[in-house]
């Protein structure tokens, strides 16, 4: 029960920043560093929806309400969701805090929807997953699949800057940068993130709270033998986590 409300609660909040985000954004009225520039509402969004923030926070926001639902929720592509959403929310918060706070003035329904994403979100996902779990949902196969969106992540944003000459971060911009410095840069943020991963699955098997691991390769669907309805049957314990 009190991991329901943890997960819903932070859902909660992630989805009211999220909206008022999204408010902002369609009305023009989100803050920006320098000059306010007019640009067509298509362009805004592509450009939100470009931030690391943004998409770390939408996969934090699918992961905690999936446990909200269910605490014990298992599978082989959410393991690499909840993870995703997990390190993706830790890196925010801690780049946020140590590289971009302070460089826009915010208030109002901005300061809001900033709290939300940047520091309520990171802590309140992290501890969450401290004190709930559930483990043990870390294996080798998920980290490596957990690398993917952040390989997409850093493909996309080289790309369309070179397309567009507009990049979401000052540590990603390589027209104020150059490419080596930028690439520094990004490959700082994923040293961090591997050794954020290397901690998450250590801890992974050693903090209580876990609960019962079904591979997800031993969950058949099988006709009931009477109703010929399909039931889940699950065969031994085999390999999992």
């Amino acid at each position: 029960m009190k991991s329901r409300i943890w997960h819903g609660t932070l859902a909660g909040v992630v989805l009211v920043s999220l909206i008022i985000q999204l408010t902002l954004t369609a009305t023009d009225t989100a803050p920006h560093a320098g000059p306010q520039i007019a640009e067509p509402a298509v362009t805004r969004f592509v450009r939100l929806f470009s931030y690391f923030t943004i998409q770390s926070n939408l996969l934090l926001l699918a992961a905690v309400t999936g446990l909200a639902l269910n605490p014990r929720r298992d599978g082989r592509l959410w393991r690499v969701i909840r993870l995703d959403a997990l390190l993706g929310i830790v890196i925010t918060g801690i780049v946020y805090a140590t590289i971009l706070a302070g460089q826009v003035e915010l208030h109002g329904a901005a300061w809001l929807s900033n709290f939300g994403f940047h520091y309520f979100a990171p802590w309140a996902a992290l501890l969450g997953w401290l004190i709930f779990g559930p483990r043990p949902r870390i294996d080798g196969r998920t980290l490596a699949w957990a690398a993917v969106w952040p390989a997409l992540w850093i493909g996309y944003t080289l790309a369309h800057g070179a397309a567009t000459d507009w990049y979401p971060y000052p540590f990603s911009d390589v027209s104020l940068n150059g490419y080596p410095a930028v690439l520094l840069n990004l490959g700082a943020v994923v040293l961090l993130a591997a050794l954020i991963a290397a901690v998450l699955r250590l801890l992974d098997t050693r903090l209580p709270f876990g609960s019962p691991v079904v591979p997800e390769a031993d969950v058949l669907e099988v006709p009931h033998p009477r109703a010929g309805a399909e039931t889940v049957v699950e065969r031994g314990s085999g390999a999992g986590s």
